[in-house]
């Protein structure tokens, strides 16, 4: 590690790794990617087989960046030859009536804005295409072909491997202790030594906040450790990714889940159902009645999804009051860039890295980021009101 790089990144997960591939692209060997446990370790957000990656959202601001986002992990897949999307199609799912119904007109309203094509579909219908579901009464559902699953995992040492091919240092073990600005720019002291930076990139997930507070920035970023399981499905067949799609559930609570991948498992979980916390990995242990609660829910839903539970993994939203993303220079700091995740960026990870390259090496860029401003009211005004679930349903 030199003393001194032009750029340096904070994080190498899913967003971190992408910033210092398109960093790197243009500065080389001037940037720095710092980790501060191993390389895909297991107690980050994007350290795992798979995530959500979809066009269809409930909101133009992140419709507008869908395609872009496919478009961008293209770009990791097509320099590796690894592939990293794979297209199994979304359904999102809600009980006529109920809270879930707005959702889904959000979604239907987000989409067409975008030309973002799509199907709606009653219970019939739903159950006629997949037969796993069992639907009691009537229900909204729509369907994007283009959804599917992210190999989360893959895409952070795809961008790793990229960003070093292409000159960049990522190194493991190396935690930031200490941020000063300086004149300069910025130090950051590790456990191995002191580095200087003239411009620095947080990408640490949830260790962003005690990073910023550093900075004198104090930002109502909330944690809360969820989880996911994966059930070892005798159904194996039945729930193979060119039969079954992801799927998301609208209702009171809202459950999420896959097909079999990564593991030979399906995997589900319980959106916003875990409970606030601070920053204390070693701590961080499943909750059984979350599993039971989710399988209840599945045995219900979707017979034969379930099994024998594999495992289960935890790990950390970080959630502004809004539970939008930022992405922007750290106000009153102009050699600190940032980017928060909100528990919901992992499909965003590829563009993000690109979108904070621009920011950094341009001072601008031409996605349409506007809404994840670090000076917008859920960030700076004390009385704003959080509705942490996505689509406004829920409040703190």
């Amino acid at each position: 590690m030199r003393s001194s790089y032009r750029y340096v990144v904070v994080g190498a997960g899913g967003i971190g790794s992408a910033a210092a591939y398109w960093l790197a692209r243009t500065a080389g060997d001037d940037v720095l990617c710092l980790e501060q446990w191993a390389l895909g370790h297991a107690l980050g957000a994007s350290e795992d087989h798979s995530r959500i990656i979809r066009l269809g959202y409930h909101a133009e601001r992140y419709t507008a960046l869908t395609a872009d986002s496919y478009a961008a992990w293209r770009v990791a897949e097509e320099a590796s030859g690894v592939d990293l999307v794979h297209r199994t199609g979304m359904v999102n799912l809600a009980p006529a009536g109920g809270p879930g119904t707005a959702i889904i007109d959000a979604y239907v309203e987000a989409m067409g804005a975008h030309g973002i094509a799509f199907e709606q579909l009653d219970a019939r219908g739903v159950t006629e295409r997949w037969p796993q579901f069992r639907l009691a009464g009537e229900h909204a559902a729509l369907f994007q072909p283009d959804g599917g699953i992210l190999d989360i995992r893959r895409g952070g040492a795809v961008h790793r491997a990229l960003a070093g091919a292409a000159g960049a240092t990522v190194l493991a073990d190396h935690p930031v202790l200490e941020l000063r600005a300086t004149d300069a720019g910025v130090e950051l002291d590790t456990p191995h030594g002191t580095v200087r930076a003239e411009q620095v990139v947080l990408c640490a997930g949830a260790w962003n906040r005690g990073l910023l507070a550093q900075l004198g920035v104090d930002w109502p970023i909330r944690l809360t450790q969820e989880q996911v399981t994966y059930y070892a499905t005798p159904e194996l067949r039945r729930f193979a990714p060119d039969r079954f799609p992801i799927w998301i559930w609208h209702g009171e609570s809202e459950f999420y889940g896959f097909p079999v991948f990564g593991e030979v498992a399906t995997k589900a979980a319980e959106d916003l159902g875990g409970p606030a916390v601070d920053v204390q990995p070693s701590s961080w242990e499943p909750d059984r009645e979350r599993v039971a609660r989710v399988t209840r829910f599945l045995d219900e839903l979707l017979p034969g999804y379930t099994g024998p539970e594999l495992y289960t993994r935890c790990c950390l939203y970080d959630m502004p009051p809004d539970r939008d993303f930022v992405l922007d220079r750290v106000p009153g700091h102009p050699n600190v860039t940032v980017a928060v995740g909100a528990g919901h960026a992992a499909k965003f990870a590829a563009l993000f890295g690109r979108i904070l390259s621009e920011l950094v090496l341009d001072g601008a860029t031409a996605f349409p980021i506007a809404p994840f401003r670090a000076d917008r009211p859920a960030l700076t005004d004390p009385a704003f009101p959080p509705t942490y679930r996505l689509g406004g349903a829920v409040a703190a």
